[in-house]
């Protein structure tokens, strides 16, 4: 034995002992494979032929590995590190050639050397096992393992993750070696179910923090690009880029049962080291996450971020803050997969939540049983999330697949919310945040909808309890039997109606021309006309809800919109309930004499333009609408007239309200804005009642009778006029367009005026106009390739 050890020493420098040639041939041919010096390298010859011998003799294969397993560990503890690379190398071919039967024990040889090199202290080392341990889990082996472990890979491979080297590019080397190593278990065992469980609690406790601290460093250290096009080589191969890319392929490969355990240290992650707030280490963490499960378990993540909140219920208010905002990131990415029943859960628990924060900010601690709390309630804080819970709650129910019932069931949450809610200030109680998604709701074809939409609005806007006084659409005669009470236009007031009038007028606008419109949507548009005027009316708000009333009776009219006689008497109708409201309120009695005479004409002469005659009785209403004559019509000449002798603005009140057009609105295909604009100017020269008494009555003759009969040379011609007056609006000159107008300049001025407003700025929200008045707009900067230009202006 003496011999054969004395032989042992010295066959790696290419001295045969007394015994050599009684060795066992596999030693004589791994002794073969390393040179005198080990700067030469692995002697490819002898290589070839160790590997042919392995093949030819697989059973062999395990001594094989257990020899080379020793010589690598007498290597190590000599530091001959040369021979040690030799070693691996020479493992690493034997892998990749041999795939018998007793693979098996080859691989536990080379697992224990791997472990071997990951326990030394030297970085080199450490990353030597780690390519060879990747190199073999990218290996299929063809035979089953049934008690081969990876415990230990996991520890070491975690530990190496947040390797603390003094030198800085080892200690980079290391944690990038680390999280490879780490996507090797994964890869070597997620798919084989013979290999203990990668996905147990105590492998992803450790798999997953490892990998989010990398990510975490990469937060604090570096500046990412904006974007992986832009990304630099050494941002590509940093920890934190090989981190995520090993963080999205662990869940990507998530089956049902185990997203619980992959999301659960994620959760404890953020917790531990505070990062719900600031969250945006937190609201990355899960976009990735939702962006790299399968879309049919989004739902799961939901669910666990949902419970999370519950397990925070007493926490500060900026970790449940944070956490609500991470879930509102969250769903919104997961409505495109299957969210299921996890849409109502997500809503009652905000709910409860919402409650639980508003009883916080009232009693002052979070226990209500003790008078003892260990924190001190912060109400800005609690106000911010409860903010972030009324936003998430929409962002959710809002969205373009939501389901009809959750959002019916959240509009009805909120208007039970609602209800005895008492407002100081319009603007922190309606922000654009909510104001707008809520009137984007309520222009959906849904009639229900936008009742609630209308409803809860009502509730809102009203404080001095007048809104049962307005239940129906009526004509008060003497509106003081309705004992309203009326308050002072306060500065809030002032500067809400400033920002959010026209986007208001617009919803009022719009909802009044829904064709599936039933009498308690106008009892309820009343309403909010009514309230506005009571609540939130000074002379320019009055002055342009008028304006919308006459456009809405212009819109009746006209009937551009091809819209049902009953839809059309009952915008009628609620244009004269509205107008004998207001011009009671005014206590201007020559505006009120203007209002009672066309509401006396109409009561006897066409009952079915007054609310009695359409909501009371509908057999009144006539199968067909023909022109109306001027004196059934409120005149804006007339009205202009009687206000300007009271101070009000006669010149705002002679430009016709148009609503503001929004993305919704070109995606119904309704015309572009510069042919409404065009046309519209020239419908009122020829159409408007007004001047029908200043048109000179035209002769009929046979010629006139032949182009009656003719419909379809009239149809042509008319195509043909529309065609020239869009022309005349792209291509004139401006003089010449404001000498053609002649006295209608004033109006032209107008439309102008909104086209170049529209062309210098983008469109506003869906929900309605970003404009606060005239030449007033919210400071929000859009940039030039979103906006959305009209088609006056597009050539």
């Amino acid at each position: 034995m003496d011999c054969c050890g004395i032989a042992d020493h010295h066959v790696g420098n290419g001295v045969c002992g007394c015994c050599g040639a009684l060795r066992p041939r596999y030693k004589r041919l791994v002794d073969n494979i390393f040179p005198e010096d080990a700067e030469d390298g692995l002697v490819k010859a002898n290589m070839e032929k160790l590997t042919f011998y392995a093949l030819s003799a697989p059973e062999k294969l395990d001594r094989i590995g257990a020899y080379l397993a020793e010589r690598l560990s007498r290597d190590v503890a000599r530091h001959r590190y040369g021979y040690v690379c030799i070693a691996m190398e020479a493992l690493d071919q034997l892998l990749m050639a041999c795939h018998c039967q007793s693979i098996n024990l080859f691989v536990e040889s080379f697992l224990k050397m791997v472990a071997k090199l990951l326990e030394s202290d030297k970085a080199a080392l450490q990353i030597l096992g780690t390519n060879s341990f990747i190199k073999f889990a990218n290996i299929e082996e063809d035979t089953p393992s049934y008690h081969r472990s990876y415990d230990f890979f996991v520890s070491r491979f975690s530990e190496m993750c947040h390797s603390g080297h003094d030198d800085v590019t080892d200690r980079t080397k290391i944690r990038m070696a680390g999280i490879k190593g780490l996507q090797g278990v994964v890869r070597k065992t997620v798919n084989d179910e013979l290999q203990a469980n990668i996905w147990e609690p105590q492998h992803m406790d450790k798999i997953v923090p490892s990998l989010l601290f990398n990510l975490q460093q990469a937060e604090e250290t570096e500046s990412r690009s904006p974007s992986p096009l832009q990304a630099t080589e050494k941002e590509k191969e940093s920890p934190a880029a090989v981190a995520e890319g090993c963080l999205r392929e662990l869940l990507g490969r998530a089956a049902y049962g185990n997203i619980k355990n992959a999301i659960k240290p994620v959760l404890m992650h953020l917790d531990n080291h505070s990062l719900w707030e600031p969250k945006l280490f937190a609201v990355r963490c899960f976009k990735i996450i939702m962006y790299s499960v399968q879309s049919q378990h989004s739902h799961l993540v939901i669910q666990q971020l949902v419970g999370h909140l519950d397990a925070n219920s007493k926490s500060v208010a900026k970790v449940r803050t944070g956490i609500v905002e991470v879930l509102s990131e969250s769903a919104v990415i997961a409505a495109g997969g299957s969210v299921g029943p996890t849409v109502l859960e997500v809503f009652n628990t905000l709910l409860r939540h919402l409650r639980l924060s508003i009883d916080y900010e009232l009693t002052g601690k979070y226990d209500s049983t003790t008078n003892v709390s260990n924190q001190i309630i912060k109400e800005h804080e609690e106000r911010i999330f409860q903010e972030a819970v009324i936003k998430t709650i929409g962002s959710t129910a809002t969205r373009d697949n939501g389901n009809r019932m959750i959002q019916l069931m959240l509009l009805k949450s909120l208007l039970q919310v609602t209800i005895g809610f008492q407002s100081n200030n319009l603007l922190a109680t309606l922000p654009t945040s909510f104001l707008e998604p809520l009137l984007s709701t309520s222009l959906m074809e849904d009639a229900e909808h936008r009742l609630l939409v209308i409803e809860i609005l009502l509730s809102l806007i009203d404080r001095q309890g007048n809104r049962h006084k307005f239940s129906h659409v009526s004509i008060v005669p003497d509106i003081s039997v309705l004992m309203l009470k009326v308050d002072k236009c306060s500065r809030q007031d002032t500067l809400f109606m400033k920002k959010h009038s026209q986007t208001l007028y617009r919803y009022i606008y719009m909802s009044c021309k829904q064709e599936n419109n039933s009498h308690i949507h106008y009892d309820a548009l009343y309403a909010m006309l009514a309230l506005i005027s009571v609540e939130l009316a000074n002379e320019e708000v009055v002055v342009d809800l008028i304006r919308v009333v006459l456009a809405l009776q212009e819109l009746s009219f006209t009937n551009e919109d091809n819209l049902p006689v009953w839809t059309r008497c009952a915008i009628h109708a609620l244009c004269s309930a509205y107008l004998n409201l207001i011009s009671q309120l005014t206590s201007l009695p020559a505006f009120c004499q203007n209002i009672q005479q066309v509401i006396e004409v109409r009561r006897k002469e066409a009952l079915y333009l007054l609310p009695e005659g359409v909501f009371e009785d509908e057999n009144s209403v006539p199968n067909s609408m023909d022109r109306l004559e001027k004196d059934l019509l409120f005149l804006q000449s007339k009205i202009s007239e009687v206000l300007a002798g009271s101070g009000y603005s006669s010149d705002r009140l002679g430009i016709p309200y148009i609503p503001q057009f929004t993305e919704e609105d070109r995606l119904s295909k309704r015309k572009s804005i510069g042919e409404t604009i065009s046309l519209q100017v020239e419908v009122e020269s020829r159409n408007s009642p007004e001047k029908e008494e200043k048109m000179p009555a035209e002769e009929i003759t046979y010629e006139t009778l032949k182009k009656a009969i003719d419909g379809g040379a009239m149809e042509e011609q008319e195509r043909e006029r529309r065609r020239q007056v869009v022309e005349k609006f792209q291509k004139a000159p401006f003089e010449e367009i404001a000498a053609h107008c002649g006295a209608r300049a004033t109006i032209l001025q107008s439309k102008l005026n909104q086209i170049f407003e529209i062309t210098i700025r983008p469109p506003p929200s869906p929900s309605g106009t970003i404009t606060a008045g005239y030449g007033q707009m919210q400071s929000r900067s859009v940039p030039v390739y979103e906006m959305k230009f009209p088609d006056l202006c597009v050539y």
